[in-house]
Formats: C-alpha cells, sequence, structure tokens
C-alpha cells in the first residue's frame, strides 16, 4: 500500500547492518505485545490498562520485573506463575512473539518510510482485536472507533507533512484523475472510499442477510473495525482484506461445521479474526497481489 521508489533501510542511511534494525524492532515488537495482552485481557471487562500492575489471576501475587520480560520470561517459569505455579495461558507469549514477527515483517516491506509507523501500529491493534474477538465475540469501540479517526488523521496528514503519494490508491482510479484538486482532500477522499468499501459493504452484505434470512449475519464491531481498517487500505485493498477474510472464514466454517454432530448452519464464528488476517495480508503485499492477477488472467 506504500509507494516507494526505493525502500529504505536502516543500513541505507547510517551505514550500519540491517540487522540492527530487525532484533531493535524484534525486542520492540515483543515488549508492545506484552502491552497487548493488558489490553486484551482489560479492555473486555471495562478495566484500566494502567493500574493496578499486572498480577496473577489466580493468586493475586504482582508480577515482578524480572518475571515480565516478554517471551523468555513465560519459557523460563515453563508456564506457570512463580508463586502458586497455576498455568499462565500460553496466548501471553504467542501475542508477543506475533507482534514482533509483524513488526518485522512491517519494516521489511516498507522499511523507514512514514508509512512505517503506520503500519505497526495496524498490525498491533489487528492483534488486539483478533485475540478479543476469538475469547469473547466482540470488537470494542475503545479500540475501533479511536483507529478510525486516527486513520482519516493520517489520510489528512500525510500528503501536508510527506512529498507524494503515500497511499497506494493514490495512483489508481478514480483517485489518480484528481489533480486539480488539493492533494490532502483526494487522500481524505481515498479513505472515505476506503472506508465504504470496508465497512459499508460489510454492513449492506448484513444488512441484506438479515433482511433475507431474518438473522444476524455481520455484528456492527466487524463494521466497524473495517471503517478505520478501509481508511488506511483504500479502496482496492479493503475489498481485497474481506475477499481473504470470507475465503479464510469460510473454509474454517466448513471445517468446524463438518465436526459437529448436528451441522448446524448458524455456528456462530468470530469474524473479526478473519478480517484481521487479510487486512494485514492486504496491508503489506496486497497490491502486489492485485498486480499479480491483474498480470495473470490480463
Amino acid at each position: 500500500m506504500f509507494i516507494p521508489n526505493a525502500i529504505q533501510t536502516f543500513e541505507t542511511y547510517t551505514g550500519a547492518p540491517d540487522w540492527i534494525a530487525y532484533v531493535a524492532l524484534f525486542v520492540l515488537g515483543a515488549a508492545v505485545g506484552s502491552f497487548l495482552n493488558v489490553v486484551i485481557h482489560r479492555v473486555p471487562r471495562e478495566e484500566s490498562i494502567v493500574f493496578p500492575n499486572s498480577a496473577c489471576p489466580k493468586c493475586g501475587t504482582a508480577i515482578r520485573p524480572y518475571d515480565n520480560i516478554p517471551i523468555l520470561s513465560w519459557l523460563i517459569l515453563r508456564g506457570k506463575c512463580r508463586v502458586c505455579k497455576a498455568g499462565i495461558s500460553i496466548r501471553y507469549p504467542a501475542v508477543e512473539l506475533l507482534n514482533a514477527l509483524l513488526w518485522v515483517a512491517v519494516y521489511f516491506f516498507f522499511g523507514i518510510a512514514p508509512m512505517l509507523a503506520v503500519g505497526l501500529v495496524f498490525c498491533s491493534v489487528t492483534i488486539a482485536l483478533m485475540f478479543i474477538d476469538a475469547e469473547h465475540m466482540i470488537l470494542p469501540n475503545a479500540i475501533t472507533y479511536p483507529f478510525a479517526v486516527g486513520a482519516f488523521v493520517v489520510r489528512l496528514a500525510f500528503p501536508l507533512l510527506f512529498l507524494g503519494p503515500q497511499f497506494s490508491d493514490l495512483t489508481h482510479g478514480p483517485l489518480v484523475g484528481l489533480t486539480q484538486y488539493p492533494e490532502w482532500l483526494v487522500s481524505v477522499t481515498g479513505g472515505v472510499l476506503g472506508a465504504l468499501a470496508g465497512g459499508g459493504s460489510l454492513w449492506a452484505i448484513g444488512e441484506l442477510w438479515k433482511r433475507l434470512r431474518g438473522v444476524e449475519a455481520m455484528g456492527l464491531g466487524d463494521v466497524k473495525m473495517m471503517v478505520g481498517f478501509g481508511a488506511i487500505l483504500g479502496w482496492r485493498l479493503s475489498i481485497l482484506a474481506i475477499f481473504l477474510a470470507a475465503f479464510a472464514g469460510a473454509l474454517i466454517g466448513m471445517a468446524i461445521i463438518a465436526t459437529k454432530m448436528d451441522k448446524n448452519l448458524q455456528t456462530q464464528i468470530p469474524f473479526g479474526i478473519f478480517l484481521g488476517i487479510g487486512s494485514v495480508i492486504a496491508l503489506l503485499v496486497g497490491d502486489k497481489m492485485i498486480d499479480w492477477y491483474l498480470g495473470y488472467f490480463g
């Protein structure tokens, strides 16, 4: 989704080996992943993400700093509380590792560029929403609303701060033909089109299904999630993200139904998980996928 002439790396700017940047981003990504675990646990319960300090959910003992090292502490403690030996969910190191790997991937595809920070936040927010949806089947407004607002702020600010298009949708129709308008206005328009393609299309599908079948097919949380994601991705990548999510969701859904004795077609699946997967893929390699598809099939 980012349009570089050539990817600028840490080595390009400093002459130092680029592995330093990868290691730094992995460590920082794991640390942010540790914070995401707090968000995932507390936001659905409407608890503060600042106070109190993290503690064992069973015995209530505050977690010491040396027991709160991302990934390593869980491995050293063998997934158990140091005091009461209660099991600690593997979700904690999984979130930390996943966020670290995605931060490395964002740097690999974007390099040092204005969109780097946006990509890092995008992936971290996606992880938080996916794991919350998996456990609680909700996508909290406390996350989706601020992200949507931030997405449009980025759409407005980037043309004013940086030269050249930072979003790939600006080089495709219909936005590419709007050269007579200010760049910031075209960029915000791209955000609106992306939000409509992402959140608007999901709302329309859900509303149509509800009228035809009389059951809810799409939660408003999914719609709100894709409003913000769509504003960043643009209309092309938003459609791709939803397609990838629907494809993955259909495969998993059929597998779940196939294992159930009653074959109930009304099985509920947290679709936010698949929207997150599709959106991250679209963010990182969506333009390459679309170009390959259009080139291959003419």
